[in-house]
C-alpha cells in the first residue's frame, strides 16, 4: 500500500468552494496506469493529477492529468491547481517562472502581482493542435448536441489544445445560461459556448460554458483549456485583450478566469487557486 501526499486546490475559485477542484497527488512515481486512473474514477472529479520527476530539460516536474474517462494530454484548471500544489509543498523552480512538463509538451506557469498587493497563478496558453472554422457538417451536429439551430450560432471554430475543444459564440451569455444540451447526441464532441455579457450586467466580459459528457463530466465547472482556446481565437478580436470569464453560475458556482493577450502574442489564462483539503492518500500497491 503506497501512502502518498495529498492536495484537493480549488481554482478559478472567486470565493470558498465556488472554483472547480482537482486532486493532486505529490511524489506519484511509483503508480502505475491503472493505480492512476483507478483514483481518478474514484475521485470522480472532471481532473486527477499526479506530480512526479521531470524527464525533459528545463521542467521543474512532471504532470499527468486524468478523468475519470482515461487520461488528458493537457487541461488548464489541473495546471494551475497542480502548480500551487507544488509550490505550496516546498517546490522551488529553476527559474523566474514554474515550468511544468506534461504530455503536451512544456507549459510555463507565472506569478502574477495583483495591485492589491496578492497574486495569482496564470499559465501561457499552449499551441493549438487544431484551429480554424467548423464544417457545415460538424456545424450541424454541434447545432444539434446543444438544441439550437444552426442560425443561433453567431461563430464557431476549432480551438484544440489538447482536450479536443471545439468553441462556439452565441449572441449573450443569456443565451449560453439559457442551454440545456442533449448529452445523448453528442458522442466524442467536447464543446465550448461563450457569449458575451452587456456592459454593467456582470463583473464579467462573458459567460462560458464548458460540455464534456464524453469523459463522464457532462458539464465542467470551470476550464482553463477551454478558455485559452477561446482566448487564443477570440482576444484582440471579438473580445479585448484582456477580459474576465465567468463560467460554472448554471452549476452553482462562481468562477472566474482571468485571460490576458500579451504583445508578444501568448495569451495567458489566470485564476485564484487556494487549497482545501490537504492529507495522504493511500493506494493499492
Amino acid at each position: 500500500m503506497a501512502t502518498l501526499p495529498f492536495r484537493q486546490v480549488d481554482v478559478f475559485a472567486s470565493g470558498p468552494l465556488a472554483g472547480n477542484p482537482v486532486a493532486v497527488v505529490h511524489d506519484a512515481d511509483g503508480l502505475d496506469d491503472a493505480q492512476m486512473a483507478a483514483f481518478a474514477r474514484w475521485t470522480n472529479l472532471s481532473e486527477t493529477t499526479f506530480l512526479l520527476e521531470p524527464t525533459a530539460p528545463g521542467a521543474d516536474y512532471r504532470l499527468r492529468i486524468w478523468t475519470p474517462g482515461g487520461e488528458l494530454p493537457f487541461a488548464g484548471h489541473p495546471t494551475l491547481g497542480s502548480a500551487h500544489a507544488w509550490l505550496e509543498a516546498g517546490g522551488r523552480p529553476a527559474g523566474d517562472d514554474v515550468v511544468q512538463e506534461c504530455a503536451a509538451g512544456l507549459v510555463t506557469v507565472r506569478r502574477q502581482e495583483l495591485p492589491d498587493g496578492g497574486a495569482r497563478l496564470a499559465f501561457a496558453a499552449p499551441p493549438l493542435v487544431r484551429s480554424g472554422p467548423v464544417g457545415t457538417e460538424d456545424l450541424a451536429r454541434i447545432a444539434r448536441a446543444l438544441r439550437l439551430r444552426v442560425s443561433d450560432v453567431v461563430d464557431a471554430a476549432w480551438v484544440d489544445n489538447g482536450p479536443g475543444w471545439v468553441a462556439v459564440r452565441l449572441a449573450d451569455a443569456a443565451a449560453v445560461l439559457a442551454l440545456r444540451p442533449d448529452f445523448g447526441a453528442f458522442g466524442d464532441l467536447r464543446i465550448g459556448v461563450v457569449g458575451p455579457y452587456a456592459r454593467g450586467e456582470s463583473d464579467a466580459a462573458v459567460e462560458v460554458r464548458a460540455f464534456i459528457p464524453e469523459i463522464g463530466a457532462p458539464e465542467d465547472p470551470v476550464t482553463g483549456s477551454l478558455n485559452a482556446g477561446i482566448g487564443q481565437w477570440l482576444a484582440g478580436r471579438a473580445l479585448p485583450a484582456s477580459y474576465v470569464v465567468s463560467q460554472g453560475t448554471a452549476l452553482g458556482r462562481r468562477g472566474r478566469v482571468h485571460v490576458h493577450l500579451a504583445t508578444d502574442g501568448t495569451v495567458w489564462v489566470g485564476g485564484d487557486t487556494v487549497t482545501t483539503i490537504t492529507g495522504t492518500v493511500a493506494l493499492a500497491g
